[in-house]
C-alpha cells in the first residue's frame, strides 16, 4: 500500500530550533521532534525540565549524550517515518529515548529497534525525565543555568503554540488518537491565560491555539468558572485576544458554537481564520468515517461566516479513497470545494493505521485510484487558490515578518499559518525590517500560493 511521504502531509509541526551551545562540563541532551504542533509543544516541555535540570540541548546528533525522539503515530507513514528517525539517532548516537504518540506501541518500537534506552508514550514527562536522569545524571549549576520565564521555545521567538487541551472525544473510524492520547482533558482557562500573558510580555506577537479539538475546549470541565475565566473556547478566545498579539485558531470542528467566534473576528479581537477539519462531503463517506454527515449544513454556516465577516479565511484538510468511496462520491466532494470555495486546502490519501476501525471496512480504493483522485483534488484547491489570491491584489494588508535576508523579507498575512499556508514576499525597501515585526502592505502580485506586495 503507498504512504503519504512528509511533503504530503499537512498535520507536521515547523522544524524545530535549538539554542545556545553548552558550557564546559555541562551534560547534552539532543532532540528529534517529529509530528504535528502538539508533539512540539511536548517537546518543548520535556526540554523545559531538562534545562531547568542543568542539561543543554544538541543541536546534532555527535554533540549529544543521549537523544530523545518524539515520535508520531497518526499514519502508517508517520510511523515508518518514526522508526527511521529512531534508527538514525541509534545509527549516529546510540543511546536513543522514545516518547510521543508511537511510543503507546512499545513492542513496535522494541521489535525494530531492540537497542533504544526507553520508551515512553505520548506527553508522560516524569518518565521521560527518568530515563534521560538514568542514561545522562544532571549536573545543574544554578548560578549559571538560569532558564527564561517562558521555557524552551522551539519556534521563532515571534510566535508560539499554545496547547489547551490533550486528547479527543470523537470515535472517527480513521483515527487513533484517542487511543494513543486518551478523552479530552481541558487546561484550566487560567492556567491558559497566564502562559499565554508570559508569552506576550516575552516578545510573542502571534499566538497558535492547538488541541485535537479546540472548540471542545471545557466540555470536560462542564465550562466551569475558576479565579474569574470560563473554560469555554469563546470566553477563552476573547479573553487571549485582549492580550494585544495574533490569535490564531487551529483545529476547530463546525460544532454551532462556532459561530459566536466569528463576531470576535469581525471586531479583530482574534485573527480572521479558522481552521477546520471536514475531512470529506459525501454523506454516506463521513458515515462511513463516523463523522457528522452535515455537508449541506456546512454549506450554510460557511456562507454565515462569511457574511458575519467577509474577510474570515477559511482552512481544511481532506481525505481521498476513504474505503467504499466511489467516483461519485468524489465528484460529491469536488463540487462541494467549487461551492465552499476554500481559502486554504491540505489532503491525505488515505492509508490503513494499525488499530483503526476503517481497516476493517469493505470495498478499499486501489492505491493508482487514490492518487489519481488526489491530483485532480489539489488542481481544483489549486486553482480556487490562486483565484483567491488574485483577488488580493491592489489590497492593503497586515502582515507578520518571518525572516529578513538579503534578498528580501518572508512574510505571512493573517490568513496564513507558518509553515502550513503561504506567503507574502516583501523584496524592496525591507531594509530595517525584523522577524516579528507587524507591517502594513500593498499587495502587488498574487500565485498560486504567495502573494508579493511593498509596505506603504
Amino acid at each position: 500500500m503507498s504512504q503519504n511521504p512528509p511533503d504530503l502531509r499537512p498535520d507536521l509541526a515547523p522544524a524545530p530550533r535549538f539554542g545556545e551551545p553548552a558550557r564546559p562540563g555541562q551534560p547534552t541532551i539532543g532532540m528529534v521532534s517529529l509530528g504535528c504542533p502538539k508533539a512540539l509543544v511536548d517537546s518543548e516541555r520535556i526540554l523545559t525540565r531538562l534545562r531547568a535540570e542543568g542539561y543543554a540541548i544538541s543541536p546534532d546528533y555527535k554533540g549529544a549524550e543521549a537523544v530523545i525522539v518524539n515520535t508520531c503515530g497518526f499514519l502508517d507513514s508517520a510511523k515508518a517515518e518514526s522508526l527511521e528517525a529512531i534508527g538514525e539517532a541509534l545509527r549516529e548516537n546510540g543511546r536513543v529515548i522514545v516518547t510521543g504518540c508511537l511510543g503507546a506501541e512499545p513492542d513496535y518500537i522494541t521489535g525494530a529497534h531492540p537497542k533504544v534506552l526507553a520508551v515512553t508514550g505520548p506527553h508522560q514527562y516524569e518518565q521521560v525525565l527518568d530515563a534521560v536522569h538514568k542514561a545522562v545524571p544532571p549536573k545543574p549549576d544554578p548560578f549559571v543555568d538560569l532558564l527564561p520565564a517562558t521555557g524552551v521555545s522551539l519556534t521563532p521567538r515571534h510566535y508560539s503554540y499554545l496547547k489547551i487541551s490533550e486528547g479527543c472525544n470523537h470515535k472517527c473510524r480513521f483515527c487513533i488518537i484517542p487511543d494513543m492520547r486518551g478523552r479530552l482533558v481541558s487546561r484550566p482557562a487560567h492556567a491558559v491565560l497566564r502562559e499565554a500573558e508570559r508569552l506576550v510580555a516575552a516578545g510573542v506577537r502571534e499566538l497558535l491555539v492547538i488541541s485535537q479539538d479546540t472548540s471542545a475546549y471545557g466540555v470536560d470541565l462542564k465550562h466551569a468558572s475558576d479565579r474569574g475565566h470560563r473554560a469555554h473556547i469563546t470566553d477563552l478566545a476573547r479573553d487571549l485576544g485582549s492580550l494585544g498579539a495574533w490569535v490564531r485558531l487551529h483545529y476547530v470542528y463546525p460544532y454551532p458554537h462556532v459561530r459566536e467566534l466569528v463576531p470576535l473576528m469581525a471586531e479583530g479581537l482574534v485573527l480572521p481564520y479558522l481552521d477546520i477539519p471536514f475531512q470529506h462531503a459525501h454523506p454516506e463517506t463521513l458515515r462511513r468515517m463516523a463523522r457528522p454527515a452535515a455537508a449541506a449544513r456546512t454549506l450554510d454556516e460557511i456562507a454565515a461566516w462569511r457574511r458575519d465577516c467577509p474577510d474570515i479565511v477559511l482552512r481544511s484538510t481532506f481525505i481521498v479513497g476513504y474505503p467504499g468511496e466511489t467516483e461519485a462520491e468524489f465528484q460529491t466532494l469536488l463540487d462541494w470545494l467549487d461551492e465552499a470555495q476554500l481559502d486554504r486546502v491540505g489532503c491525505f490519501q488515505y492509508e490503513n493505521v494499525k488499530g483503526a476501525r476503517s481497516n476493517a471496512l469493505p470495498d478499499h480504493v486501489p492505491d493508482e485510484v487514490k492518487a489519481e483522485r488526489f491530483a485532480r483534488f489539489m488542481a481544483k484547491a489549486q486553482a480556487i487558490s490562486e483565484a483567491k489570491l488574485a483577488a488580493k491584489v491592489g489590497r492593503t494588508l497586515q502582515v507578520i515578518v518571518d525572516e529578513v535576508d538579503a534578498e528580501g523579507a518572508t512574510c505571512r498575512t493573517w490568513g496564513d499559518a507558518p509553515e502550513i499556508d503561504g506567503n507574502l514576499f516583501i523584496d524592496e525597501s525591507f531594509e530595517g525590517l525584523a522577524p516579528g515585526d507587524i507591517v502594513t502592505v500593498k499587495v502587488d502580485e498574487a500565485g498560486e500560493y504567495d502573494l508579493w506586495g511593498h509596505r506603504v
